[in-house]
């Protein structure tokens, strides 16, 4: 007989043989012993780990000559004897027919498989249909099946197994049982190649067969590919091939895992030279970048989850949760653990993450060599930097940092006349952050009650030539420098209004609220609320008057922005501030603005009391109007950002 490779000659015949997939396994028995057949089964997962192989069991399993619970067969297992399970295993059997889908994939195949679904089974119970590789089949293909699916003759059970379940319509998933297979864990994979190394009389230490159910990546099929492989390449001992480390690695073209740690103990002694030397000694061998930096990929992962599961580097805490996340040999679970110990968590995620951005650019660059040398430096240089957390973590709670002082600068020689003091009774400046264009919108929208006053002025000359800095050693104003920010004197409380009848109390009444005070309320209340910046700003460049029982308002709105900037929630506040004023009683009027609205808006005074009105007053700002025939065009209050 000619001879058959090992994922050939080891493939389960039976439920029980099939390793790693026990939750489909003993669903199908169950089905099978409660005769809940159904006309349809996708199996779905990952390469080699049994999905023809239980299908084909199962083909068995339905058109077995012998019943569930007889002499010959007591549980749902096929029999294996009689003359349908012989034919099904060696694969000639008449009524089970497999399909590579890759190949027959078009309309027309289908179109024939249909056609002969219709006949029954020339000798055994069912007829089964095999489609492997059935997400190759083109959605016509599939349309054309979906009756066939929906209401298939009772002879007829159609068994898809695919690697990518997403690819077949949602219309055949829904009509079909799904079953999706679990990658094999490398114990099942270790467990079954030991014992068909000594069923085969091959001499292999536990760590050569725990490399080769590494290499397996969760595929049995794969494993003993490698396996085959290795046993071919094998020196023989008195008869006996003996698999060893060294031999297996340099067959699939891997190094030892010891040299991604010597690597990382050179990152954390900051030895860049030392990682570029091991790196060169790994490409001269002939080892490819990519393959370097994909097992690279693999160290540092097994590193973060040793480092999270809490594995110690003498070996203890391997089991529980480690060992299931884990899915390498003990001693290499042991090197993980020493490697992750050197690092914290978010060093190692970081490292990781930078040698799947190497391994991704590899793929696609010429000079591969410099890239993967270049992302082995990276994780040197990232020991080196500060984590963004540390840094921010240094900055007090309020987010600010005190600005430092600057040096007081020379006094030039000027004949200028001397600027006048900031009153004695007037705090220093507090030390401020760069001043945000924004400052002033935002205090404008708080709702907290303002801190005691402090005007932000810029002050421009409106000459063309800029004049040489002054100083008088108590301050200095700088034109084109950065602002200064100055406190001016408090002004004083405006004195009540005497009331018109002389022997009573005052009380407050339309005639004793001049049309500026109530402006002026108007403004603030404004101001106060949510989201009336604009009509804030609107109400302060207004016109003001009460005439014959009406207060009229003349604004520099046109007749269309009026009622979009004056909203319904900005004519409540408006009418809400007149009646605790007292001007509840007068009808409020309000007017578009004329065609030099603009104009008289620039010419005419700040109002009294308003920001702009304060640094007027301050004397440091009256000083720079006589010395550099300057003018205010950007006054802004910065006491909500005290």
């Amino acid at each position: 007989m000619a001879y058959q490779v090992l994922a050939r000659k080891y493939r389960p015949q039976r439920f029980a043989d099939v390793v790693g997939q026990d939750h489909v396994t003993v669903t199908l028995m169950n089905a099978l012993t409660q005769g809940r057949i159904a006309h349809g089964y996708i199996f779905s997962g990952h390469r080699g780990i049994g999905k023809t192989t239980i299908a084909r069991v199962l083909a068995m399993a339905l058109n077995c000559r012998n019943a569930i619970g007889s002499a010959q067969r007591p549980t749902a297992e096929p029999c294996e004897v009689c003359e349908s399970c012989t034919e099904i295993r060696a694969g000639n059997a008449v009524d089970v027919i497999e399909i590579d889908a890759a190949t027959n994939r078009g309309i027309d195949e289908i179109r024939e498989l249909r056609d002969a679904a219709r006949y029954r089974p020339a000798r055994d119970k069912y007829k089964i249909y095999i489609l492997d590789e059935a997400h190759q089949i083109t959605d016509a293909a599939f349309n054309a099946l979906l009756k066939t699916l929906e209401e298939p003759p009772e002879h007829i059970v159609f068994m898809m197994a695919t690697t990518q379940p997403e690819d077949i319509p949602q219309t055949v998933r829904s009509r079909c049982q799904h079953f999706s297979f679990h990658a094999v864990k490398l114990v099942d994979i270790l467990g079954q190649i030991r014992q068909i190394a000594d069923h085969e009389g091959i001499d292999a230490d536990d760590a050569a067969l725990a490399l080769l159910a590494e290499a397996g990546d969760g595929s049995m099929r794969d494993a003993l590919s490698i396996m085959d492989q290795a046993i071919a390449s094998a020196p023989v001992d008195e008869g006996r091939p003996r698999l060893d480390v060294t031999q297996i690695r340099d067959l699939m073209g891997s190094v030892p895992n010891a040299v991604f740690e010597r690597i990382l103990e050179a990152v954390d002694a900051n030895r860049s030279a030392d990682v570029i030397t091991v790196a060169n000694e790994l490409l001269d061998a002939g080892n490819s970048p990519a393959q370097l930096a994909r097992q690279c990929v693999r160290y540092l992962r097994n590193c973060v989850i040793a480092k999270i599961a809490g594995v110690s580097p003498d070996g203890s805490g391997l089991d529980g949760t480690a060992s299931e996340l884990l899915q390498i040999s003990a001693d290499e679970q042991r090197r993980a653990a020493r490697s992750a110990a050197l690092f914290s968590e978010e060093e190692l995620t970081r490292f990781l993450q930078i040698m799947l951005k190497t391994f991704d650019e590899l793929g696609y660059r010429q000079e591969q060599r410099f890239h993967f040398e270049l992302g082995l430096l990276k994780l040197v240089h990232l020991r080196r930097l500060l984590p963004v957390e540390e840094v921010l973590s240094r900055f007090p709670a309020s987010g600010r940092v005190a600005a430092p002082a600057e040096p007081p600068r020379p006094r030039p020689a000027t004949s200028a006349p001397p600027v006048q003091p900031i009153p004695s009774n007037t705090s220093p400046p507090a030390a401020k952050p760069a001043f945000s264009p924004f400052a002033a919108d935002s205090s404008r929208k708080s709702f907290s009650e303002p801190a005691p006053p402090a005007t932000h002025a810029d002050i421009q000359p409106k000459a063309a030539e800029q004049a040489a800095p002054v100083n008088t050693g108590t301050s200095a104003i700088e034109p084109a420098a950065k602002p200064a920010v100055l406190t001016p004197p408090v002004a004083p409380e405006p004195e009540p209004q005497p009331s018109l009848e002389s022997d009573g109390p005052a009380i407050a009444t339309p005639a004793a609220q001049s049309a500026d005070e109530l402006q002026r309320l108007t403004t603030e209340a404004l101001s106060a609320a949510r989201s009336q910046g604009s009509a804030a700003d609107a109400i302060a460049d207004s016109e003001w008057a009460i005439e014959g029982g009406e207060i009229r308002i003349q604004t520099s709105l046109s007749r269309t922005m009026l009622p979009m900037v004056i909203n319904p929630d900005a004519d409540r506040v408006i009418r809400s501030t007149l009646r605790n004023a007292g001007a509840g009683s007068l009808k409020l009027v309000l007017l578009p603005g004329a065609a030099n609205a603009t104009a008289s808006k620039k010419t005419r005074p700040a109002r009294t009391g308003s920001v702009q009105a304060k640094a007027l007053e301050h004397p440091v700002v009256q000083q720079a109007q006589r010395l550099f025939n300057a003018e205010i065009r950007n006054v802004i209050d910065l006491r909500g950002n005290d």
